[in-house]
């Protein structure tokens, strides 16, 4: 029996070293862009791999797959829906001018000696606003980079202050497809699993915060002419008014009631597009009159509110670094994740469907039966899968896939495994100079991964206070079982 055992186990390993080597040669060949095609074609022939083993030695009937392979597509239909009203909320809160107005008031507040500490609040601010932690980097850490560097700090501790901040945004965003991957993978409402996620990123966020601060103390001078430069451009070209406001306060009033997520990002959406077309008629006359030409104004509005909502759209400002803030991909942007997400759940279900995941799975469950050894191991292994796959989507997918029958076995509750996910595979990305998040950061800010790693203290606690917090027992509990 046990020879049975480690035989099935040793097969069931076959597609994951596939998947291996196959992203590995991906990321090797086609870098940051393997997630528009390649990473997908990995993960559908290593499901054709599981499958066909499945078939010729375990003798699982190719029905059994094609029902998995439904279920799980039908389980993150839901998922699939937001990620694109959060490419409409990307596009119409940067139109409307929602996020040019925070960004406008939020740079103005950064004063040289607590320069590391702003930067890490901004960019988190800005990522939580937008829910992506890539587009922060790429416009407004680049931004502060820039004045870090005249300000005489060393380029890898700026870089971990925008990094931290930015992933601490994405971590907790309602609008950052990462959150919405790990809520919706195990099951978890996603407002529930933000809620519980506070209870180890607010720690997090706060020791980086004092350690930033410590750090910024003895620096002073500070370049004012790049802060103005920015500030001065989206004022030109947008209509910055507080007034905008009041709908990330709505869309705040709305998450705090509770509402599905459906509905607060379906509202949010026609929200900021009705507020652009208040305070921001020439940017949409533009985008439009780019489609409608000369037809009627009310045409030409109607096609750049539309636009906006589903179309990669940008406006020129004269500063191709704004330029690049005030972008946005729409609707549109969100297809290479949802072909990823389809094709994972592909690869999820053969590997369940087959029994190779249930084989795998008792390698570990022999050392995760207590809480700490479960969360130290969900936590490890979403660390070590961000080294060895090489992406966060799928860290999280195989993650939350592998240790789900586990969690479910002990009888702990789904937020517990989505918040150890969201804490080991979500953050640690960057950490990993061959991974996808890794050289697309170092690439961005031009600082190579191990001189920022050091300094990117969130990314590093996180984990860490996941584990901390299983230690201590708080707010962990069993399923109450009816």
């Amino acid at each position: 029996m046990k020879k049975i055992t480690m035989y099935r186990m040793g097969i069931s390993l076959i597609p994951i070293l596939v998947l291996i080597v196959f992203l590995a040669l991906n990321i090797s060949i086609f870098g940051s862009d393997a997630i528009l095609g390649a990473s997908q074609v990995a993960l559908l022939f290593s499901a054709g791999i599981a499958i066909w083993l499945a078939m010729w030695l375990f003798k699982v009937p190719w029905e059994v797959f094609e029902e998995e392979i439904k279920n799980n597509i039908g389980d993150v239909t839901t998922a699939i829906v937001i990620l694109f009203l959060i490419g409409a909320i990307s596009g119409t809160w940067t139109m409307s001018g929602i996020v040019p107005t925070f960004i406008y008031y939020g740079v103005k507040i950064i004063s040289p000696k607590v320069f590391l500490l702003t930067a890490c609040v901004i960019c988190a601010l800005v990522s939580v606003m937008i829910g992506s932690s890539w587009t922060t980097i790429a416009t407004i850490g680049v931004a502060l980079l820039g004045i870090g560097k005249a300000e005489g700090f060393s380029d890898g501790v700026i870089a971990g202050a925008i990094i931290s901040g930015a992933y601490f945004g994405d971590k907790i965003s309602p609008l950052s497809d990462t959150t919405v991957l790990a809520s919706s993978m195990n099951k978890v409402p996603m407002f529930k699993h933000i809620r519980y996620l506070m209870y180890t990123t607010v720690p997090s966020i706060v020791i980086t915060l004092i350690i930033f601060l410590i750090l910024g103390l003895s620096h002073t001078g500070n370049d004012a002419n790049l802060v103005n430069e920015y500030t001065n451009v989206l004022k030109a070209k947008f209509n910055i008014t507080p007034w905008l406001m009041i709908v990330p306060a709505l869309t705040a009033i709305m998450i705090a009631r509770r509402l599905p997520a459906l509905i607060v990002l379906g509202l949010s959406t026609l929200l900021a597009a009705v507020a652009a077309l208040i305070f921001q008629p020439d940017i949409i006359r533009e985008i439009g009159a780019g489609i409608s030409g000369t037809e009627s104004q009310a045409k030409i509005l109607f096609t750049g509110t539309i636009e906006s909502i589903y179309n990669s759209v940008s406006v020129d400002t004269g500063n191709p670094e704004v330029n690049q803030l005030v972008a946005s991909k729409g609707m549109i942007g969100m297809l290479n994740t949802v072909y990823l997400i389809i094709c994972a759940m592909c690869f999820g279900a053969a590997m369940k469907a087959s029994g190779m995941l249930h084989h795998l799975a008792s390698i570990i469950l022999p050392m995760a039966k207590r809480r700490v050894s479960l969360v130290t191991s969900t936590v490890v292994t979403g660390t070590a899968l961000n080294g060895i796959v090489s992406d966060q989507y799928l860290a999280i997918i195989l993650t939350s896939s592998l240790f789900k029958d586990i969690y479910d076995k002990e009888g702990y509750e789904d937020r517990l495994l989505s918040r150890a996910v969201e804490d080991s595979a979500t953050v640690t990305s960057p950490l990993f100079p061959w991974s996808s998040c890794g050289m697309t950061q170092a690439t961005i800010l031009s600082v190579p991964t191990l001189t920022y790693l050091p300094y990117c203290f969130f990314n590093i606690i996180s984990p860490l206070m996941s584990i901390t917090v299983a230690i201590l027992g708080f707010k962990i509990f069993r399923k109450v079982m009816s």
